[in-house]
């Protein structure tokens, strides 16, 4: 269980643990929060005999000067992990069109690095195995295999869920990002 936090803009920062959002509160750095409160943590009890409790919402926006520029401006990392491709391509093949586990599929270069391509967003797709060795050391147009759907570099809000692995994002942290999804998103 993670915590989205958000910059005072309501731009997506990262993923924090709820021990992290903790220190957020017990600082009095929370600006907003939004969602209930997915978790109560005690600490220690005081001369009074009353126990410390916080309760961590599942979306917080710390106080401190906007990071949107720079958040929003920043390409999200292609990782040697491709689960953040294989979702933004929702696990299906660009050649074939097919559907696959991520243990079926490949980070496939449309324009291959022997011919000068690189590893970035906008010249990579998922590709089955037997699409991926068929199609080789060529483009697509070489290969006489065209590309079903085209490369394309994930927004903030994307790369925020795309981080987040095996369904680990709570309802009100999924609304929420969605709301920033742009219209072309294949994440909606």
């Amino acid at each position: 269980m993670r915590v989205l936090k958000l910059d005072i803009s309501g731009i997506p920062e990262a993923w924090i643990t709820p021990e992290d959002a903790a220190a957020y509160y017990a600082t009095e750095s929370v600006a907003y929060t939004l969602g209930d409160p997915m978790l109560a943590l005690r600490g220690g009890t005081n001369r009074h005999g009353q126990q410390s409790r916080i309760e961590i919402h599942p979306i917080l926006a710390v106080n401190g000067a906007s990071a949107a520029g720079v958040l929003l401006a920043a390409t999200p990392r292609l990782t040697r992990f491709n689960h953040k491709l294989f979702a933004r391509d929702r696990h299906l093949c660009a050649y074939c069109g097919a559907s696959y586990a991520a243990e079926q599929l490949t980070r496939e270069h449309v324009v291959p690095l022997a011919q000068g391509g690189e590893d970035r967003w906008m010249n990579v797709v998922t590709a089955c195995r037997s699409c991926n060795q068929r199609k080789a050391n060529r483009t697509p147009e070489q290969a006489r295999m065209p590309l079903l759907y085209l490369p394309y570099v994930p927004c903030r809000w994307e790369d925020m869920i795309l981080q987040a692995r095996n369904g680990s994002i709570l309802a009100d942290q999924m609304a929420f990002l969605r709301s920033g999804l742009p219209a072309r998103s294949r994440l909606n």
